[in-house]
């Protein structure tokens, strides 16, 4: 199939591109990367009459690397963050996601704050922002700037809170020590670089003595969106990190989704998943926690 009729703009920074979604609202969508629009309307998924592209607009690239955060620009391309060491350093969960996404054309076209906004289930970034507990800034011409936390800002599969006349500026992704911190993302697809049928990503953070101090974990996939589980990490807090504990977490996070069914898995399948990645990122997090103590 072709897309449907559509009018192109190239946007000539930020308030030209808030201008023109403030001109046409639901008729208008943003182009950065293109790699789940374009396929999208491609297939007639998507009808936007007017595309506005982003993708050289300055103000949409900046990448900050800071003692206690990163901040990325939404239109900052996957591999630009792939392969920039210092951000490894703040951000191993990052880093370690962006391996799962797509292929290696993919991530060279494709855009941060795309996927993000995109907000497909099984997306590897939206699960590392959940895990992390990112925060997004969207601008809009009338209302200027607003920030919204990462657990706030996925609603549906592909439904976020931005609204019509916004733009997702930034995303600013905490950074936690490195001492003591370990991290984990894996998933499961029928080949490398299709969408998972589930994934999942865990950050810990244990002390001398190997006793939890701080973590993090979730789920992709295997829900309408990403989910992350904080009361559950809570009870890893205070506690040696034991195998029957980091299993009996996992599976009540996997009890507590609610995947569908299609051609490639049952739902059934993809909730044993779910229990069983949940229960690797976690024993794998701890392992790397407890190793960046000996290292230092």
């Amino acid at each position: 199939m072709k897309a449907a009729p559509f009018d192109y703009v190239r946007a000539e920074g930020l308030d030209h591109a808030l201008e023109l979604l403030h001109q046409h609202g639901y008729d208008a969508k943003l182009l950065a990367g293109g790699q789940s629009l374009v396929p999208m309307m491609a297939m007639r998924l998507a009808r936007p009459a007017l595309l506005v592209d982003i993708h050289r607009v300055s103000a949409l690239q900046s990448l900050s690397v800071m003692d206690d955060r990163v901040e990325t620009g939404a239109a900052v391309r996957q591999r630009t963050l792939e392969y920039d060491l210092a951000l490894h350093e703040k951000l191993p969960l990052v880093a370690k996601a962006l391996r799962w996404v797509g292929h290696d054309q993919t991530r060279n076209r494709g855009t941060v704050g795309g996927s993000l906004v995109h907000a497909d289930p099984s997306a590897e970034l939206p699960l590392a922002a959940l895990v992390l507990q990112a925060r997004l800034h969207l601008c809009s011409r009338d209302e200027g700037r607003r920030s919204v936390e990462a657990a706030d800002f996925f609603l549906g599969p592909m439904f976020t809170e931005t609204r019509d006349t916004e733009c997702l500026a930034a995303i600013e992704w905490p950074v936690w020590g490195a001492r003591g911190t370990g991290c984990a993302f894996d998933e499961i697809a029928i080949r490398h670089g299709d969408f998972a049928m589930a994934s999942a990503a865990a950050q810990l953070t244990v002390d001398a003595a190997g006793v939890c101090r701080r973590a993090a974990f979730g789920l992709g996939g295997v829900d309408g969106v990403p989910r992350s589980f904080p009361e559950l990490a809570r009870r890893l807090e205070g506690q040696r990190l034991d195998d029957a504990l980091l299993r009996d977490v996992a599976s009540e996070a996997a009890a507590d989704c609610d995947p569908g069914s299609d051609l490639h898995a049952s739902a059934e399948y993809r909730r044993d998943l779910a229990r069983v990645l949940a229960a690797r990122v976690l024993r794998q997090a701890a392992d790397a926690a407890q190793s960046s103590i000996s290292r230092n």
